[in-house]
């Protein structure tokens, strides 16, 4: 669950790695739990993990012989 105040829009929502698909999912959920919208962000790559770090952005490993480590930010 992304609690940061890198993008406050975000806050409460669930992040969920794909491997198959090379995408996070965005799960938008309503003050009971129940999802109420989705969202793909591709990262073309697929991803084995994703984690919220201390300084609030998103970060995101993916799967590959030579893995890389992606940080989300905000567009400026």
């Amino acid at each position: 669950f992304y609690t940061g105040d890198a993008f406050p829009q975000w806050r409460g929502d669930l992040f969920s790695g794909a491997l198959k698909r090379e995408e996070v999912r965005r799960i938008d959920l309503d003050a009971e739990g129940r999802v109420v919208a989705q969202e793909s962000l591709p990262i073309g790559a697929r991803v084995r993990d994703v984690r919220q770090g201390p300084d609030g952005f998103l970060y995101v490993l993916t799967d590959e012989k030579n893995g890389r480590l992606l940080r989300i930010e905000p567009a400026p």
